[in-house]
């Protein structure tokens, strides 16, 4: 299984090679040159089985020959073993037809563990191989960062830098990050807003002398690792509710576009989905350009869903790649026009996005409104994010085909919003019970890329 950029200038690389790079020199993502196809049978054999079996046998034709099976079954069992679900990823029935699947029960609260406790292992089991260590620097809307560096505190060969939107993540989500006392961890509070912090990772992987320098390299939705990990579970929960025999459908409460891609590989690989539905919050870049095919980003607004708080969606460049045919060409010249201010989807390519994916958005009081009267009608807390979800999939309902929606993060990791739609003070878990009592370990950054990078050179183990 090879490795390709979506701007056809990079090298071409094998699995464990894009893992560990990350962002193509080329500035473009990674992807593999062809889509496995998992047929019928094998996706009927995965019902029953527990989640870090099917995990393998999803992602094993992914990986050529970086690790023999023993060691990926190994660094599977590793990944999830903090899970506190036997699951991992149970799905629990919210009205007739419509499921949420719960992906907030690893360390973090968050959906963003299942692709990190992963990816963490991973990197460990190559880096020790190898004998090489690697910086990774990440931008976090909130729940990337506080998952990277559970998934890498302490481990031997890493070190772990997390930019983030300083005064625009959750209290929750900023305490995950800054409590950890590992030495190879540290939280950036920088200043602006998530699409600033993501730019500012981007800037120094293209900044090659940099980059060669420290040894960069990424965990963000960039990493293809991280979508790889995203597609187990929507065939563990398709499969739940009796896919192959039936379709299902996925409402996906998404900003970065990174989650809802890896429904698309999924339905690529075989799985019978019927239809992805972006589910964005007022910042909705993504709803407003596959309902008219402008993407201009018209700035930040923040609200209850920070995570969500996005402009500029990394991964939507993996979807227009796919959606012009696979045209390196013309996915790096979208990519230059979004540079000057925003570019247009052609008709054709724009017709391809819209047969698979539908789109909602949903405002600061209808949030509100759905964690409120989901609470009061199911018992079921939600969290922001999710809530967006699932105002967006009820709007999509179909008599004949269930819908899945995706609960990305715990509720306690939004206390305040969540109180004050419901009534409800939704508790930490007991392993998170002393988190407003641990001590915080901050350093508040500029948006000046020439002192962040020589923040990260100082900073960085030798």
């Amino acid at each position: 299984m090879k490795y390709i950029s979506t701007r056809g200038k990079a090298p071409i690389l094998t699995f464990e090679e894009a893992m560990l790079t990350g962002l193509a020199r080329d500035g473009g993502l990674y992807l593999p040159e062809s889509i496995p196809q998992m047929p019928s049978a094998e996706i009927a054999a995965l019902a029953g089985l527990p989640y870090e079996e099917a995990a393998f046998r999803i992602m094993r034709p992914y990986i050529g020959d970086a690790f023999t099976d023993t060691e990926f079954q190994d660094i599977i069992a590793r990944a999830y073993a903090g899970f506190a679900h036997a699951a991992r990823a149970p799905v629990v029935q919210l009205a007739p037809g419509h499921h949420l699947l719960e992906l907030f029960h690893g360390p973090t609260l968050a959906f963003k563990d299942f692709a990190m406790q992963l990816i963490g292992q991973l990197f460990e089991a190559s880096l020790k191989r190898s004998g090489n260590r690697v910086c990774i620097v990440g931008a976090t809307s909130g729940d990337t960062g506080s998952a990277a560096i559970d998934a890498f505190r302490g481990l031997e060969m890493v070190d772990v830098f997390i930019l983030y939107p300083n005064g625009r993540v959750s209290e929750v989500q900023r305490r995950q990050m800054s409590t950890p006392a590992e030495d190879n961890v540290h939280a950036l509070a920088m200043t602006g807003h998530f699409d600033d912090c993501q730019a500012r990772v981007k800037d120094m992987f293209n900044d090659f002398a940099f980059r060669d320098e420290v040894g960069l390299a990424g965990v963000n939705s960039i990493n293809w690792a991280r979508v790889l990990a995203q597609v187990v579970y929507y065939f563990t929960s398709a499969v739940s509710l009796g896919a192959p025999q039936r379709e299902v459908s996925f409402t996906v409460p998404t900003g970065n576009f990174g989650d809802i891609f890896a429904g698309y590989i999924a339905k690529r690989m075989g799985l019978p989905i019927d239809r992805l539905i972006v589910a964005t919050n007022q910042n909705d870049i993504l709803h407003r350009c596959l309902s008219g095919g402008d993407y201009i980003p018209d700035g930040v607004i923040p609200s209850i869903s920070p995570s969500m708080d996005i402009q500029v969606s990394s991964n939507f460049e993996r979807a227009l790649f796919e959606a012009y045919g696979r045209d390196a060409n013309a996915t790096a010249q979208l990519m230059d026009e979004l540079k000057a201010g925003g570019f247009t989807v052609s008709q054709g390519a724009l017709e391809a996005l819209r047969e698979s994916f539908d789109s909602g958005r949903v405002s600061e009081e209808e949030t509100r409104a759905t964690i409120q009267r989901t609470w009061n009608e199911t018992g079921e807390l939600l969290c922001p994010h999710s809530a967006i979800g699932v105002h967006v999939a009820e709007q999509h309902l179909t008599p004949d085909v269930p819908m899945i929606t995706l609960a990305t993060a715990h509720p306690a990791k939004f206390p305040a919003a969540v109180e004050e739609a419901s009534g409800q003070h939704p508790p930490l878990p007991l392993h998170m019970a002393d988190l407003y009592e641990r001590a915080e370990r901050i350093t508040e950054v500029d948006n000046d890329l020439g002192a962040i990078e020589t923040l990260i050179k100082d900073r960085i183990a030798r």
